[in-house]
């Protein structure tokens, strides 16, 4: 029961962190706007919440002397995967502040990057939200006023991933993985609406007609042989002709 909750909550730190880096890479490009700063600031607090929910409950799992030898090497697995989702937020945290300082909305002082992006961040925070609708409050000097939060709130991130380190010492290192490298890519999970199955189902296919694909080339390069013997033949008669006619 433990694993599975663990798991769960750390699948939706995962979503969160995911639709937070998402909404980053939209800061300062054309598709930026106060509601994707109120978006930012939601969603990061959301992702803190669930961090320290997740650091609480594998903490005290790991702390137990009770458990199992196979248990804890879960725990230490999922312990890492955190513990790497942590990092991440960490880093997107620091990159929204030094864009966000770059690019204020209320005074601005560059233009803002045509990068390509278009339309509303508002599906994908209302996923890391959970809800179906976004409901937007903020004022309008929420881009320098959310800043100080951010700052304070990074250090306290950092602080926190300090403490994790010397209340439960996990080597990375000495975890070994479930699955091997891209795994993920390669199961039928992965086969769907994702772009991910979509590249998967493309790689299988020639797989499948690998035989068909190599009649076809070989036809090809016949039709080609058979073209080039032509072309040198009717250049043999226009030159023969010439000559005669001169």
């Amino acid at each position: 029961m433990g694993k599975d909750e663990c798991k769960t909550m750390l699948d939706a730190l995962n979503k969160v962190t995911a639709c937070y880096r998402h909404l980053v890479i939209a800061l300062g490009s054309t598709s930026d706007s106060q509601n994707l700063r109120e978006e930012l600031k939601r969603t990061r607090k959301k992702a803190q919440e669930l961090a320290v929910a997740n650091r609480t409950k594998l903490t005290s799992l790991l702390k137990d002397k009770t458990i199992s030898k196979d248990d804890r090497a879960e725990y230490e697995r999922l312990w890492v995967l955190f513990s790497s989702s942590m990092e991440l937020l960490e880093v997107d945290m620091k990159r929204s502040l030094e864009i966000g300082q770059d690019f204020p909305l209320k005074v601005p002082t560059r233009h803002l990057i045509q990068t390509g992006m278009t339309g509303s961040t508002t599906t994908v925070a209302a996923r890391a939200m959970s809800v179906q609708n976004m409901k937007y409050e903020a004022d309008s000097n929420i881009d320098t006023a959310d800043l100080r939060d951010l700052q304070s709130e990074i250090s306290h991130v950092s602080q926190m991933m300090e403490e994790m380190e010397m209340k439960v010492q996990v080597a990375p290192w000495a975890v070994e993985a479930k699955q091997e490298a891209g795994a993920e890519l390669k199961s039928n999970m992965s086969v769907g609406n994702s772009s991910v199955g979509v590249i998967s189902i493309c790689e299988e296919e020639p797989k499948d007609e690998e035989g068909g694909g190599n009649r076809d080339a070989g036809f090809a390069s016949i039709c080609a042989v058979l073209v080039f013997f032509v072309i040198v033949t009717v250049a043999l008669v226009l030159g023969y002709l010439v000559i005669n006619m001169s």
